[in-house]
C-alpha cells in the first residue's frame, strides 16, 4: 500500500480500535459495591478463620426477593442477623449478586464462610445470588453476573472450572440453590462460560 492510502485507511482503522475490542475491560472485571457503600461494617479479624480459595460455591438466598427491595438494606439486616442471632462473624457469604445483576462484598473473601449445614465452607468461595430459586426462575442478568463472579475468581484464585459447585454438590440435606438455579449448575452451564470467558482474558480458544 503506498503512502496515500495509507493515509486515506489512517482513520478508519483508528476507529475500529476505539469501537472494537481494543478499549474493552479484561474479560473477569467485575464491578462490586464495597461493604462501606452499602452501610456495613468490616469483620472483627481477630475472630476470622483465614482461608486460601480452593473451590467456588453458588448459594441462593433461599426466600423471596421481590422487585423493589433495596439491596443494600437487605445486605444490612443481614450482617445484623448473622452477627447478632446466629453468632457468626459476619455474612456467611462472599460475594451477592442482586435482581439486576449487580454484585455486592459481603464477608472479607479472606475469611472462610458460614453454613447452616454439615458441609465445611473452608476453601469455598461463595456466592449468594438473591431470591428463591425452588419458586422463581433466575433471570439474565443474574445468570450473567454469576459467570462474571465466578471467572474472577477462578482467575485470581486459580481454581479449575471442575470446581465450580453449588451448595447442594456438598451437603446432600439441602436443595440450595434451588431446583431452577442448580439446573444451570447440573448441565455444565456455568463451568462452560466460566472456561470461555478464562480462554478469551488469556486470548487463546475454550478447549
Amino acid at each position: 500500500m503506498n503512502l496515500a492510502r495509507a493515509r486515506l485507511f489512517t482513520p478508519f482503522f483508528f476507529a475500529l480500535a476505539i469501537a472494537g475490542c481494543a478499549l474493552k475491560p479484561t474479560a473477569v472485571d467485575v464491578p462490586v459495591v464495597a461493604v462501606t457503600d452499602w452501610g456495613g461494617t468490616p469483620a472483627d479479624p481477630a475472630r476470622a478463620r483465614r482461608h486460601s480459595i480452593t473451590h467456588i460455591t453458588l448459594h441462593h438466598q433461599g426466600e423471596p426477593f421481590k422487585a423493589g427491595t433495596d439491596p443494600r438494606q437487605y445486605l444490612r439486616k443481614l450482617q445484623t442477623w448473622s452477627r447478632n442471632t446466629k453468632g457468626w462473624l459476619d455474612i456467611p457469604y462472599h460475594y451477592i449478586i442482586d435482581l439486576e445483576g449487580k454484585t455486592y462484598a459481603g464477608r472479607d473473601i479472606a475469611y472462610a464462610g458460614d453454613t447452616n449445614t454439615e458441609y465445611d465452607p473452608s476453601g469455598h468461595a461463595l456466592i449468594e445470588v438473591v431470591g428463591n430459586f425452588e419458586e422463581v426462575e433466575p433471570n439474565a442478568a443474574q445468570l450473567a453476573a454469576v459467570v462474571d463472579v465466578m471467572a474472577m475468581l477462578a482467575k485470581k484464585y486459580k481454581v479449575p472450572v471442575e470446581r465450580i459447585a453449588s451448595h447442594r454438590d456438598h451437603d446432600s440435606k439441602t436443595v440450595c440453590p434451588g431446583a431452577n438455579l442448580y439446573s444451570y449448575v447440573q448441565s455444565g452451564y456455568f463451568r462452560e462460560k466460566v472456561a470461555a470467558r478464562l480462554a478469551q482474558s488469556a486470548g487463546t480458544a475454550p478447549h
